[in-house]
């Protein structure tokens, strides 16, 4: 069963209903993921199930397709990233309870209950930017003075000493 994404939800109530969400969001909607783009133009596919796995852990299983504006660090012009997260998030209420969680599961530490998941998705999201952004085929250029103007040579103001010296 699919619904539009509400504000919040009650995360155990979700997982015992087994209920899934899918839609799209701008990207705008993401006060904390914008400060890190280029501008906020595009959305945000996702895919949003809750459930209990066959060791009746509760999960969220998260997939998201986007594409993040980005100004890329040698070029300095905008390019978009394209972006694809298939995660899957082990629901937690006690941080001690992470170590019980299979391989493969995140730990999401659910204290009160209540979940907003758009904030799910903009955490991931911001998991998924790289420090430094490059556009794919991005020229490898790099100064090394060689296309600098000949200088004159500066003479070693230790030259003098030198001199001194077998004198």
């Amino acid at each position: 069963m699919s619904a539009a994404l509400p504000e919040t939800v009650d995360a155990w109530r979700m997982v015992q209903g087994q209920r899934a969400f899918q839609g799209r969001l701008p990207l705008a909607g993401f006060a904390r993921l914008t400060d890190s783009l280029a501008d906020a133009d595009g959305d945000v596919a996702y895919d949003l199930e809750f459930g209990r796995d066959a060791y009746g852990i509760a999960f969220l299983r998260l997939h998201v397709d986007a594409g993040l504006p980005l100004i890329c660090q040698r070029t300095l012009e905008r390019f978009v990233q394209p972006v694809t997260i298939d995660q899957r998030l082990g629901l937690i209420s006690k941080e001690q309870e992470e170590a019980g969680l299979p391989e493969g599961y995140e730990p999401l530490l659910i204290t009160d209950g209540q979940l907003v998941p758009a904030d799910v998705i903009e955490d991931e999201l911001i998991l998924t930017l790289p420090v430094v952004p490059v556009s794919p085929g991005a020229p490898l250029e790099f100064t090394t003075g060689a296309d600098e103007p000949d200088e004159p040579a500066r003479e070693n103001p230790f030259a003098v000493l030198a001199r001194l010296r077998h004198d």
